[in-house]
C-alpha cells in the first residue's frame, strides 16, 4: 500500500460489479475509469474487477489501477451476476480496505462481503425494475435487490437527487449523493468528422443503447416526420435486444437522412461527434444522472431530452424536452429554424457542465471510502432493519 498522500492514509479500494475498464459501455464503467484513475493518482491502491471478453488482451494494470479479469456467462440473464459472484469470491480472499459495489442487482452477493468484514457501499443505479426488458419475475428480483441492498450495505450511493429521494421515501434509507462528471470538450477538434461524411454543427446526434426506455425508436420516428435538413446520426446497439434493434432499423431504413452507426468505441471520434453536433437528442428515462447527457453538455450541444426529472435535474434550462415523437419532430425543426437559439443553448450547456467536475466527484468517493474504513457511514441497513422482513428472492437473473 502507498504511503500517506497528505490527505490521510492511502487505502486499498475495490470497484466491483461492472464490465471494467477501459470504459467502453455505460455509465458505471465511465465512473470506474474516471474515479478509479484519479484515486490511483492520489496514492490509493485501486483494484477493478473486469469481465473477460471485452478485448482480446487482459492487461493487469490500466491508468494506475490493478485489473482482475474474470469470466462471465454470456447470457443477459446471467452475465452480471455470474461475474460479480466470481469477483466477490476473489475479493473475499484477497481483501481490500473498502469496496464499492456497482448495481443493486448484485445484492445477492453482498452478504459475502459482510461475512468477510469488508466495509462497502452499493451504488444503486436507477430504477432498473422499470425496464421493459425484464419480465414479471425480473421486476420482482430487482425490487427484492433494492431492499436487500438497503438492509446489507454499509452505505448507498445515488447519482441523482431523484434516486436519493426514492430510497428515502421507499425505504427510509439515507444515501450519499454523488453524480457523474462532465468532461469539457470545447477544445476537442472536428477534423475527424469528415471520416463519417459529416461537418461541424451539421447533424443531429443520438448516443444510446437500443432499449425501449431510451426511446431510440421514438426519436428516429419523430425525426422522420420532421422537415429537418441535417441528418440524424444514431450511435449505439444492444447485445440482447434483437427485436428492438430491428424495430429501430425498420423505421430508419425508410429515410435516407437517418444514419445508424452501430456501436462506436473510438472515444476521440465520439467526442468529436458530441462536440460537432447541432443538437444531441437524449431519450433515457429510467437511470439517474446519465454520462452521455453530461458529455453532450460538455461538448456544447443543444440538448433535446426526454421529459423526466432526472434529465431536467442535469440539463436544466440548457435543454429542451420531449414526451413523444411529435415533440421530437417539432423541436428538431425549431433547432434548425432558430440558429441564434442554438448558440445560446450551447453556451448554457457548457455553463451547466461546469457543475459536474470529475475531480469533485472523486473527492466525494474518497471521503466515502475513508468513512467506510472508519465505520462512519450512515448505515441504511440499521434503519431498514425496522421494516418487515422481505420475501426470499426468486432466482431470476439480470444483465
Amino acid at each position: 500500500m502507498s504511503a500517506d498522500d497528505g490527505r490521510g492514509r492511502a487505502l486499498s479500494i475495490a470497484l466491483v460489479g461492472t464490465r471494467g475498464v477501459p470504459a467502453r459501455y455505460g455509465g458505471f464503467e465511465t465512473a470506474v475509469e474516471e474515479v478509479g484513475s484519479r484515486l490511483a493518482s492520489r496514492g490509493h491502491d485501486v483494484r477493478v474487477y473486469c469481465r473477460s471478453g471485452n478485448s482480446e488482451e487482459s492487461p493487469r494494470t490500466y491508468a494506475g489501477m490493478t485489473l482482475v479479469t474474470l469470466p462471465a456467462a454470456r447470457r443477459r440473464s446471467l452475465e452480471t451476476l455470474s461475474h460479480t459472484g466470481l469477483s466477490v469470491g476473489h475479493l473475499a480472499t484477497h481483501r481490500t480496505d473498502v469496496a464499492i459495489v456497482f448495481n443493486a442487482a448484485n445484492a445477492v452477493w453482498l452478504p459475502v462481503l459482510r461475512a468477510a468484514r469488508i466495509p462497502f457501499a452499493t451504488h444503486v443505479d436507477g430504477l432498473e425494475w422499470k425496464r421493459a426488458k425484464w419480465g414479471r419475475s425480473g421486476v420482482r428480483y430487482y425490487r427484492w435487490a433494492e431492499r436487500r441492498s438497503v438492509r446489507v450495505s454499509d452505505a448507498l450511493i445515488a447519482d441523482a437527487q431523484g434516486i436519493a429521494q426514492y430510497y428515502s421515501t421507499e425505504f427510509d434509507a439515507p444515501s450519499t449523493l454523488i453524480a457523474y462528471g462532465a468532461p469539457r470538450l470545447d477544445e476537442v477538434g472536428t477534423d475527424r468528422l469528415a471520416e463519417l461524411g459529416l461537418v461541424d454543427r451539421g447533424f443531429h446526434l443520438v448516443v444510446a443503447r437500443f432499449e425501449p426506455e431510451n426511446h431510440v425508436a421514438e426519436i428516429v420516428a419523430g425525426y422522420t416526420r420532421s422537415q429537418a435538413r441535417l441528418p440524424l446520426v444514431v450511435v449505439g446497439s444492444a447485445p440482447y435486444a434483437e427485436a428492438y434493434v430491428a424495430r429501430v432499423q425498420a423505421v430508419a431504413k425508410q429515410d435516407p437522412r437517418v444514419r445508424l452507426m452501430g456501436g462506436l468505441w473510438d472515444q476521440d471520434l465520439l467526442d468529436q461527434l458530441y462536440r460537432g453536433a447541432a443538437t444531441y437528442v437524449h431519450g433515457h428515462s429510467v437511470g439517474g444522472t446519465n454520462p452521455s447527457l453530461l458529455r453532450a453538455l460538455g461538448g456544447g450541444a443543444a440538448t433535446i431530452a426526454y421529459d423526466i426529472s432526472f434529465n431536467r435535474e442535469v440539463a436544466g434550462d440548457a435543454g429542451s424536452y420531449f414526451r413523444d415523437a411529435d415533440d421530437v419532430a417539432s423541436l428538431i425543426e425549431a433547432a434548425e429554424r432558430e440558429p441564434q437559439r442554438l448558440i445560446e443553448q450551447r453556451a448554457a450547456a457548457w455553463h451547466r457542465a461546469d457543475a459536474y467536475d470529475w475531480d469533485d466527484v472523486t473527492d466525494r468517493y474518497e471521503q466515502l471510502a475513508r468513512d467506510l474504513h472508519a465505520r462512519r457511514t450512515p448505515g441504511p441497513r440499521r434503519r431498514a432493519a425496522r421494516r418487515a422482513a422481505e420475501p426470499e428472492p426468486e432466482r431470476v437473473a439480470v444483465r
